[in-house]
């Protein structure tokens, strides 16, 4: 008892986690034809590159690290809550604008330019993934809603090369969804703003209560 009370603040994870996918695999299962296509010129002006599987797939454990370290290690329950409360947002708009406008993409090559080992993973990659709901993008939104939390963390703020890591796996992770064809310029724009949006929304308010807290103490000491 003492351990389910401990962390029952996993339970909202759990529950939605079951929610979204029964969603995204009705999704997956039922728009396979008359989606509207994401195109845009500068899909074209963009090479495809196979190297970026790796950061593609790095990207599964990037947020299930994040959840668990928010969850387990960070002492700031504010700051766990920020982090999953964004990506719910993300993920659940996603869902809706998925149901509303189904899309899907055709940028991914016929015939690959190359033969490796990254292409063989492309191509297990492509056998599995469905080029339909791809917007917004998914990878794109979590990955920076994870980069966001981990900028504003109090734990973290003394530990910039971490900081840096994560920063530089989330721009991997973001140019990868490009470069390996799994998703429009669009997509990547979209989750973009959305995550602009929603971190003025979770992020700019605790901020502002941060430093009027910090002002207070300042004046009691002065006084």
């Amino acid at each position: 008892m003492k351990t389910i009370k401990k962390y029952k603040h996993f339970l909202p994870v759990v529950v939605y986690g079951i929610f979204y996918l029964k969603c995204f695999q009705y999704l997956e299962t039922h728009i396979t034809k008359g989606y509207h296509l994401i195109h845009t010129p500068f899909d074209d002006m963009i090479p495809f590159c196979e190297f970026f599987v790796i950061p593609y797939f790095m990207w599964f454990g990037y947020i299930a690290w994040s959840v668990l370290y928010f969850g387990f290690c960070n002492k700031n329950r504010r700051e766990y809550y920020q982090l999953i409360i964004n990506l719910g947002i993300g993920m659940t708009a996603f869902l809706v604008i998925s149901y509303l406008y189904p899309n899907g993409q055709n940028l991914r090559p016929t015939v690959f330019p190359r033969e490796n080992i990254f292409t063989d993973l492309v191509r297990g990659l492509y056998l599995t993934d469905t080029p339909t709901n791809v917007f917004p993008s998914i990878h794109v939104y979590n990955s920076v809603a994870v980069a966001v939390a981990v900028e504003h963390s109090e734990q973290l703020k003394n530990r910039p090369v971490f900081r840096n890591v994560c920063l530089g796996l989330t721009v991997l992770i973001v140019f990868s969804t490009m470069f390996l064809k799994q998703h429009s310029v669009s997509d990547v724009c979209c989750a973009l703003v959305m995550n602009a949006g929603t971190c003025m929304l979770l992020y700019r308010p605790a901020k502002a209560g941060n430093a009027l807290r910090t002002r207070e103490k300042k004046a009691k000491y002065r006084m």
